[in-house]
């Protein structure tokens, strides 16, 4: 299964085991979610149900990975069985939370999952029928995992891959952020020593929808000639590297490894070197 639908695709999907998850952000969003969203869409939370913020960032960055037995409990939650057939939307091109919860329900082991390309505002243009107020389902049984099954790295990994040559660290924060002219969420600007700048936006055409899987393809052979195979992916804190690898999946590429600390804990960890304009 692709791991993009259109909006002309939901509209007409079958329902039976379909699950769409409103992944939007921002201040008031369970709010916003109520006033509006697509029609059966139950509400999933960044910082709740996507990530398990600790009290130092500096161990984990701002947004680390909840306990597989915690995301277990939030499916169940909301209502997602097995058998379920998931798609995933917000409205910022997926760049924030759409392709992070994609990028986890995956390594819990879904195999039908989906982002939706273009977001809430492509849904809307296509004449997705929407709703307002609370959905009502019904919770389902637990579904028992050990472990997230995707390659993640830590940011002990990603100081010996580096050292050694062998992966490549790909930033895919925007370049001012990456060349370290400003920072507007984390503390410190710069990039990690000997990452390489791709920011996500680039996976994107002039609509803002996903560049085809062709496209995507030739793209990122034409940029990683050379380098090595190994792929790890890193942001600002976890969340828009899914962006990336989301992207890479579509192209037909290995599934790359997660840094989910990213930048967030690389710059608050004591005596780790910063590059800059570069």
């Amino acid at each position: 299964m692709s791991p993009i639908i259109s909006p002309n695709e939901l509209k007409n999907i079958p329902t039976q085991n379909l699950v769409i998850l409103d992944a939007r952000t921002g201040k008031e969003v369970k709010q916003t979610y109520l006033n509006k969203h697509i029609k059966g869409a139950r509400f999933i939370d960044l910082d709740k149900d996507l990530a398990e913020i600790g009290e130092n960032a500096a161990f984990g960055g701002r947004h680390p990975l909840p306990s597989v037995d915690k995301f277990t409990v939030t499916l169940s939650n909301l209502g997602i069985s097995e058998d379920a057939h998931i798609v995933v939307y917000d409205d910022k091109n997926a760049s924030n939370a759409a392709a992070r919860a994609w990028w986890m329900l995956r390594s819990f082991g879904f195999k039908n999952v989906q982002v939706l390309d273009g977001g809430m505002q492509a849904a809307e243009k296509v004449g997705i029928e929407f709703s307002s107020g609370e959905e009502i389902f019904e919770k389902t049984s637990l579904i028992k995992k050990e472990h997230w099954s995707l390659p993640v790295s830590s940011l002990e990994v990603i100081e010996n891959e580096l050292k050694n040559n062998t992966s490549t660290v790909i930033d895919v924060r925007d370049s001012y952020r990456y060349k370290g002219e400003s920072e507007p969420i984390d503390l410190v600007a710069g990039h990690i020593p000997g990452a390489i700048n791709i920011p996500f936006s680039e996976n994107l055409d002039e609509n803002g929808n996903f560049l085809s899987p062709e496209i995507l393809k030739e793209k990122y052979s034409k940029l990683l000639q050379n380098k090595p195979e190994h792929l790890i992916i890193h942001c600002g804190s976890g969340v828009t590297a899914c962006h990336t690898i989301l992207a890479l999946d579509y192209a037909g590429f290995p599934i790359p490894d997660l840094y989910v600390g990213s930048w967030s804990e690389w710059s608050r960890r004591e005596g780790k070197e910063i590059a800059k304009d570069s």
